[in-house]
């Protein structure tokens, strides 16, 4: 297959490019969303929230839908098992500004499959035409669906949800490339994906294991899809949307940041962090990213980058934080930091 060059549009909504990030719960938050939107990905899917309304009230619940700022279009993701409890969280998050709506079937945690939602409604196929057609129905602005390729490797049957989504009106489908029972090891595949994608009319979204420029258009190509979704491959590299759009527009790798951007972007990301969630909950949260900027970081070996991750862990306010970042961003930061020993000492 060679790579489709028509942008693909999702009701009135038009992809600037190929690149998209995936959902990701406490992850793709609105201070990583605007990230990465800033730094290429065409659009971006907000963490899920769960379609029983009775749990918005929670802080984790209005952090993940507060969508104040954030460029057209906003995209929500609803996760739930009940057809009608999900209508009325797509009907009651338009009203609130959601302008796509994205049904999860695709989340392999225990505790969303545990209550039948996520992946788990892979395993009842009318149960998932309902609450399809439950969704499309409830608003007026388009619904788009994720999903895996099955519950397990016996049951592969994206090809037959894929149709039930087009048939119910659902106007994209990403498909990550691996089943329920694989969580996140071994390697996603994407034979099922090209099946689905030429079965299918609507725009199909590739996802799986997507961590460099070559692979994306690697999958692309391969299987004909409309786009990239980009999840683990953006944490600690927001980098990663705007390299892979050059890579497809002209066939060779862009100069990777240098260290004044990566630590101008690091610098901006845990400010933003902090802003978004308040310092206490600001300084915690950062922990996780900034970890995983250092394990993008290929000045770093893998010890060294243990060794600095423990000392940003034990740093407790944001200003020793940006200290330390202000350090680590730094030439010679290895030597001069692990020299220091703790640099919360």
């Amino acid at each position: 297959m060679t790579l489709t060059t028509k942008p693909a549009s999702i009701g009135r909504y038009v992809l600037p490019n190929k690149v998209i990030l995936a959902p990701m719960a406490g992850v793709t938050d609105r201070p990583f969303r605007q990230l990465c939107r800033r730094l290429g990905a065409g659009w971006v899917v907000g963490e899920m929230v769960t379609a029983d309304p009775s749990l918005w009230h929670t802080r984790k619940s209005q952090l993940r839908m507060d969508h104040r700022g954030e460029p057209d279009p906003r995209v929500v993701q609803i996760a739930g098992g009940d057809a009608e409890m999900l209508a009325q969280a797509a009907r009651l998050n338009a009203e609130l500004g959601a302008q796509i709506i994205d049904i999860n079937m695709g989340c392999p945690a225990k505790k969303v499959c545990n209550k039948a939602a996520g992946s788990a409604l892979l395993r009842d196929e009318a149960l998932v035409a309902d609450i399809l057609d439950a969704v499309v129905s409830a608003v007026d602005i388009p619904v788009t669906l994720k999903i895996r390729t099955g519950w397990c490797a016996e049951s592969n049957n994206a090809l037959r949800i894929a149709r039930l989504a087009e048939s119910a009106g659902i106007q994209a489908l990403a498909v990550h490339g691996r089943h329920r029972q694989q969580r996140y090891t071994g390697q996603a595949e994407y034979d099922t994906i090209a099946e689905i994608k030429s079965h299918l009319s609507i725009p199909v979204i590739a996802n799986g294991d997507i961590t460099s420029p070559e692979k994306a258009a690697e999958v692309l190509a391969y299987t004909g899809a409309d786009a990239v979704m980009v999840g683990r491959g953006a944490q600690g590299n927001p980098w990663i949307f705007q390299q892979i759009s050059h890579y497809l527009q002209y066939g060779e790798r862009m100069a990777l940041p240098s260290l004044a951007e990566r630590r101008q972007v690091l610098q901006g990301h845990v400010d933003a962090l902090h802003e978004f969630y308040g310092s206490t909950m600001g300084v915690r949260i950062a922990r996780k990213h900034v970890g995983w900027y250092i394990s993008d970081d290929p000045r770093f070996s893998q010890p060294q980058q243990r060794a600095l991750k423990q000392q940003f862990n034990a740093l407790a306010s944001p200003e020793t934080q940006f200290d330390w970042i202000n350090d680590v961003m730094a030439p010679g930061a290895a030597t001069r930091l692990l020299a220091k020993g703790s640099h919360a000492a």
